[in-house]
């Protein structure tokens, strides 16, 4: 490998928010380390990219979830990123006209008298669907089964009510203008990663672990692996003896939902409305997705789908997702919007071969399961990310707290087996 030692304390896989904050901890810590990623960057499901629009568009994690808690924010603050700190307005579009305030404080009282069945569910210990405990019909249960796609990755019937419930949200969510794929890319600026050097083995059979990528292999004393459970579950990586049963049930129970981002530019403000509103088109259609209209001002709308419709979404391919989104909009502003498109796109996660969907929800029956994708194998294979996370899955801090916790953990491990080996360069 290029840059990397043939013999290291702790190798780290995935150079997502996890295995960045994992790789730098170890670091800390006064261990070597080495850090391998299969993609060309760093980031993992945070990537914010320019080009297409000429602004930054984040094709990932777009959101500082419970912000005022969330480390990544102290990130931003010091180094002076631009953060919108209240949400614009929300609106539902209701087929001909917009939804007027009462009837919005009549889905909103829907809203919460189903998520506080849920929550109290999941409070009494029920690991039950979702779909069990919600209102079996009624004029927004359309819209609560679309937010709960969006909001889980899964539909409801494949939502757990404990894995809700176990969910810590503040409810104080921040937008980053120069994206959160930037914040992420800048925080992991300096740690020791190698690129397009994807793990396709980890021996951890003998004395020290052993990774294989086509750029050659590793020794280490310890791994942290980061990677989804999307890609623990594809085989990519061969474990050599194979991981534990229970392990690899684990990762079973806590597959990846589905998410995808479909964003439209257009050459004017076509919306008439303030900057960074939602809106929701609501008609006979039970499939939606929701916008972000205008966000800082930019002439765009970022639509977002979740569960199964995203998943059909994208298999139809990207001009058929670019054309949903387009559909919708047209049935909000008028068919003559689309004169105005300059450029779109939409994203593939599922398709990604080293992510392989959006983000986890535990399986009905499963969320303790989460605590078994979390614990070390043997004492040597640790694993770390938002799947492993009881309160914070599905975000970047929740992933970022893992991979400091799990190298924290190898530390300590490895100071109380013996000294650091001797081999390699630091």
């Amino acid at each position: 490998m290029s840059r990397t030692p043939s013999s290291v304390d702790v190798a780290v896989v995935g150079a997502g928010a996890a295995g960045l904050a994992a790789a730098k901890t170890v670091r800390q810590a006064g261990l070597q380390v080495a850090l391998l990623e299969a993609n060309g960057r760093v980031g993992g499901r945070a990537h914010t990219e320019r080009a297409t629009f000429g602004v930054p568009f984040d094709r990932g994690a777009w959101w500082l979830h419970s912000a005022d808690i969330n480390p990544l924010s102290e990130f931003a603050r010091a180094w002076g990123f631009t953060c919108l700190r209240r949400r614009g307005s929300r609106r539902v579009f209701l087929g001909e006209r917009w939804a007027t305030p009462g009837e919005l404080r009549e889905r909103t009282a829907f809203y919460d008298r189903n998520f506080d069945a849920i929550h109290a569910a999941g409070r009494a210990g029920r690991d039950a669907p979702v779909s069990e405990v919600i209102e079996a019909d009624g004029r927004w249960r359309p819209l609560l089964r679309h937010w709960i796609a969006v909001t889980s990755g899964v539909d409801p019937e494949e939502a757990s009510t404990l894995d809700f419930a176990n969910y810590r949200d503040t409810e104080v969510n921040w937008r980053v203008k120069e994206g959160v794929g930037t914040l992420v890319a800048r925080y992991g600026a300096d740690a020791p990663v190698e690129l397009d050097a994807p793990v396709r083995r980890i021996g951890w059979g003998g004395r020290r672990v052993r990774l294989e990528t086509p750029k050659g292999a590793l020794e280490a004393r310890a791994v942290i692996v980061t990677v989804s459970t999307g890609v623990l579950a594809s085989g990519l990586i061969r474990f050599d003896p194979p991981l534990p049963e229970w392990k690899r049930s684990a990762i079973e129970a806590v597959p990846m939902g589905k998410a995808n981002r479909i964003a439209l530019q257009f050459d004017r403000d076509v919306f008439g409305l303030p900057a960074n509103s939602s809106a929701t088109p609501f008609a006979s259609a039970p499939e939606t997705l929701s916008f972000q209209l205008r966000p800082f001002g930019w002439n765009l709308a970022a639509g977002y789908v979740g569960g199964r419709l995203s998943s059909a979404l994208e298999r139809a391919g990207e001009n058929a997702m670019i054309d949903f989104a387009l559909e919708k909009l047209k049935g909000i502003f008028g068919a003559g919007i689309a004169r105005r498109l300059v450029k779109a796109s939409a994203t593939a996660w599922e398709g990604d071969p080293y992510i392989r969907g959006g983000y986890t929800a535990a399986l009905p029956g499963c969320a303790h399961r989460r605590a078994d994708l979390a614990a070390p194998v043997d004492g040597r294979l640790l694993f770390a990310g938002e799947a492993t996370s009881k309160e914070f899955y599905s975000t970047l801090h929740g992933a970022y707290l893992t991979g400091g916790a799990a190298a924290e953990e190898a530390a300590r491990a490895l100071r109380a087996a013996r000294p650091p080996a001797s081999g390699g360069k630091r």
